[in-house]
């Protein structure tokens, strides 16, 4: 699933500015009562976001903060660290935080985009030798079993924080989300060698075999 490509053409905000998701996911992070600077909504949304939406890069991260210091949506100062050159955070303003309680109340529910990579290149799996094709699928599995892995090890450090309740619940949709991508993954490796086994699966041809 990959919703940063619909992320960029589509603006899904109510009222006025209308905002792309990506304003609402780092105004949404700011809204937990902490000041932040870039790269902690960076490790914040590595941490988190990724396992069930994605994770926005330190260009996307630090657009969508000018824009809502723009919106009046946050605000930002320079905190002086010592040996280091200042940094800065940004907090959550109360129109901020109406705005995106708004959000979160009133934006339409929409149907999840999937774009499956690894599915496309089984559909076009008569161009792929089939030995090819089961290392790219079991890729996949075992990258899910890692990620299923990673989200209960959040989820479980969330339940700690009174704050994270929330968090928490969606972390353990994503636990059980890799979970099942994980066991597609399985079972599409069985529909494999049940294509292999009924002599219905083909060998890409070689440029020269072609007519």
């Amino acid at each position: 699933m990959s919703p940063q490509s619909q992320d960029e053409s589509a603006e899904t905000g109510t009222g006025d500015p209308h905002l792309p998701a990506t304003s609402w996911a780092v105004l949404g992070m700011l809204s937990f009562e902490q000041e932040l600077s870039g790269y902690d909504i960076k490790k914040w949304a590595d941490w988190s976001l990724k396992l069930f939406y994605w994770s926005p890069s330190f260009s996307q991260i630090y657009s969508e903060l000018k824009r809502l210091e723009k919106h009046g949506y946050v605000t930002s100062r320079t905190v002086m660290q010592e040996d280091v050159r200042g940094k800065r955070v940004y907090a959550i303003t109360d129109s901020g935080r109406e705005a995106v309680r708004t959000w979160a109340r009133t934006a339409p529910v929409e149907v999840p985009v999937l774009k499956h990579g690894v599915l496309l290149r089984v559909w076009l799996g008569h161009l792929t030798e089939p030995e090819r094709l089961r290392e790219i699928v079991t890729e996949h599995r075992d990258n899910s079993e890692r990620r299923r892995a990673e989200a209960a090890v959040d989820a479980e450090a969330a339940h700690d924080e009174t704050d994270w309740a929330y968090p928490e619940i969606a972390l353990k949709w994503a636990e059980r989300y890799h979970a099942a991508e994980r066991d597609l993954a399985e079972q599409m490796l069985l529909d494999l060698d049940e294509l292999a086994a009924s002599g219905r699966a083909t060998e890409p041809a070689r440029a020269e075999e072609r007519p």
